[in-house]
């Protein structure tokens, strides 16, 4: 199939916007390829605290915020999550390799439960940088997402106004996740936050549907046999992916981020020849 014509079959995919069905036992030929669009990783907005240290090559601290996708429900074990493959990944990846994650991962919370802990799970660390997962919990309860938008504004405001910087991680795309009302709603809603902010957000939501649509990794290969949270494969490609772009981010001079910013491309999936293969 060309290039052409695997786009199109793409767009009518996502015109009828079937959900397919999760399958455990789904086998894939060979293992799956970490593999995502440039566009889907690359930051539009600055990490400056996080760059800064960065530079001086001093101790980056970085604080991972969520429910249970952050604390790693789903892994093998704890050195599986993503926090702690992210921290093994930018060491390897920063001079000096000087890298601190604290997870702070609780299971069942959204963005109101997370943001009522800052003052005691995020400010007495003194982190660079909070990567701040959102959105699964209320989605798949179908909170008042009015109200979640709300509170994701004051809690971005907070951090930023404690020398902060903030990525904002969306939902993890699965069977409940799409199955769920208001999941088209909250993307668009997480997208504004970040235009409005001018804070990154970390496009797994997207980052697994390409994965899955394009690259043809079967659910059972990037998700675990609940069929919602990830496995150790997906959580170690969403924590190389998300180390990419942070490096990526701090590394561009200060003009290079404002231009990019200026160009916002519209949200959207990516065409195919775009598409960066991770050797990982």
């Amino acid at each position: 199939m060309t290039g052409r014509a695997l786009r199109r079959a793409l767009a009518l995919l996502f015109a009828i916007g079937g959900i397919p069905a999760f399958d455990a036992a789904a086998a894939t030929s060979g293992p799956p390829r970490c593999t995502a669009p440039p566009a889907l990783i690359r930051f539009t907005a600055p990490l400056p605290h996080a760059a800064e240290r960065i530079r001086r090559q001093g101790l980056l601290r970085i604080v991972a915020i969520g429910s249970s996708s952050t604390s790693g429900v789903g892994a093998s074990s704890p050195t599986h999550a993503y926090p702690a493959r992210l921290a093994v990944l930018l060491a390897s990846q920063l001079p000096g390799g000087r890298v601190e994650i604290f997870n702070k991962g609780i299971g069942g919370e959204t963005a109101v439960d997370m943001f009522g802990r800052f003052d005691r799970d995020v400010f007495p660390l003194h982190p660079d940088l909070v990567v701040w997962q959102v959105g699964t919990n209320a989605v798949v309860r179908g909170d008042d997402l009015s109200h979640y938008d709300v509170v994701l504004r004051q809690g971005i405001k907070r951090l930023k106004s404690a020398g902060i910087d903030i990525i904002v991680m969306d939902p993890q795309y699965a069977p409940p996740v799409l199955a769920a009302a208001g999941h088209a709603d909250l993307e668009r809603r997480l997208e504004a936050i970040g235009r409005d902010t001018d804070v990154p957000l970390f496009h797994r939501f997207a980052i697994m549907r390409y994965l899955h649509e394009a690259a043809q990794v079967d659910f059972g290969a990037m998700l675990a046999p609940d069929g919602l949270h990830m496995n150790d494969f997906g959580y170690d490609c969403m924590a190389r992916l998300l180390a990419d772009a942070i490096v990526g981010t701090a590394a561009r001079p200060v003009a290079t981020n404002a231009a990019l910013r200026q160009a916002r491309r519209p949200a959207g999936f990516p065409v195919l020849e775009d598409a960066r293969d991770g050797e990982h």
